[in-house]
């Protein structure tokens, strides 16, 4: 599949992508390379997402909130007791997601290159301001 055209404004990040449809996980770590990233994992269920987070300490995790097996947002929840971690979520519906982590980022399927790059330079900037903050 074709990248679209575009490059990203903040450095590399080493970025974990949880999300259980593989054709989609696939073509997201074609895009996130293309824009000079490091795909370190992809993770299709919830346990998938806790034991790469933990194998490989990423800067960034861009997950899915509904997995056919667990939970991106459980997942999440458990990788952040162990530790903080930059991510946002990607979801086709935005606004029950809203509802279970009122203060995420979200990033509705379908996005564009511009809105992917906005939200890995938020979860990134907000990550840094909790670590500065502590």
């Amino acid at each position: 599949m074709p990248l679209p055209s575009g490059s990203a404004t903040i450095e590399q990040q080493r970025i974990i992508i949880v999300e259980d449809d593989a054709v989609l996980a696939e073509y997201f770590a074609e895009l996130l390379i293309g824009m000079g990233h490091d795909v370190c994992a992809i993770a299709g269920t919830e346990a998938e997402a806790v034991a790469e987070a933990e194998a490989f300490h990423p800067d960034l995790m861009i997950v899915d909130g509904q997995l056919r097996e667990g939970s991106g947002v459980s997942a999440m929840a458990r990788i952040l007791r162990k530790g903080d971690v930059a991510h946002f979520y990607v979801t086709g519906n935005p606004w029950s997601l809203r509802e279970q982590v009122p203060d995420a980022v979200i990033v509705t399927k379908p996005f564009t290159l511009r809105e992917l790059n906005h939200a890995i330079a938020v979860a990134v900037e907000s990550e840094r301001q909790r670590q500065s903050a502590v």
